[in-house]
């Protein structure tokens, strides 16, 4: 990974927007740093689009596309997304299958899962999800290693996908990832292709559920906390900022807008 300061000299073009990670980059201990709030406020007012891309809920994503300064939100890992068009709202799945069909094989998983260990937990979140199911790792537990792998584990057992971010580990029944949904948006809402969106945006994040996304995007960054996910990460964001969390994500913005 190299220092941020090194995008000036890597990238002199500007770049056409942001796609960022939530959880971790934008946050802290749970809440949003002030700081990562003025930044994407910032970006828009600099011309920049800025789409939110994470791995928390349905109903999350449809209230913050609905009220803050983004262009669309990806929730669920790329399992659904909310475009915004005016003040309206499109809402946009990744895969064609019946969302209550999933629904219910989820429900199924969930239970299966809750029951057969002891140390599960469905996410404070559960109730806003439609795409996948979501148990609690890092957010209100800190599940140790062994018992994520079980978990994860139990959960393919069943035939679903499964990944884990810094807080959750998620299974579906779709192929989505953050890249794919992210190259998805821009498609919809200003239809440019694939290796336009990979060469012209950034991506922002922190955690093993973004590595589609560092992978896809040259101009991928993690915050500094990545760092306890690098040896896992193949590849790991090309860069990376010299703060965690969501200072970090202040420094991105204020690199690609020339800001001081």
């Amino acid at each position: 990974m190299h220092p941020l300061a090194q995008l000036a000299a890597d990238r002199p073009a500007p770049l056409r927007g942001v796609f960022t990670d939530i959880d971790d980059t934008l946050t802290h201990d749970g809440a949003v740093v002030p700081e990562a709030y003025a930044a994407l406020v910032r970006a828009r007012a600099a011309g920049l689009r800025v789409v939110l891309v994470t791995g928390r809920p349905a109903g999350w994503a449809e209230v913050l596309a609905s009220v803050w300064p983004v262009d669309a939100a990806i929730a669920e890992n790329g399992g659904i997304a909310y475009l915004r068009r005016g003040r309206q709202l499109e809402r946009l799945y990744f895969a064609d299958a019946d969302p209550a069909a999933d629904a219910a094989r989820l429900a199924a998983l969930s239970t299966e899962v809750l029951a057969a260990l002891p140390f599960a937990r469905r996410t404070d979140d559960a109730t806003l999800r439609i795409t996948d199911v979501a148990f609690d790792v890092g957010e209100r537990l800190q599940l140790p290693v062994d018992q994520i792998a079980e978990l994860t584990a139990r959960c393919r057992a069943r035939g679903a996908r499964t990944i884990v971010s810094s807080v959750h580990a998620h299974a579906c029944f779709h192929d989505a990832d953050k890249a794919q949904m992210s190259a998805r948006v821009a498609a919809a809402l200003w239809g440019e292709p694939a290796d336009v969106v990979a060469a012209d945006y950034a991506f922002v994040g922190d955690s093993p559920n973004d590595q589609a996304a560092f992978a896809f995007f040259a101009t991928s960054i993690g915050v500094a906390n990545v760092a306890r996910y690098a040896a896992a990460l193949a590849p790991p964001p090309r860069y990376v900022t010299p703060s965690a969390y969501g200072h970090g994500f202040a420094e991105v913005i204020a690199a690609i807008t020339g800001a001081p």
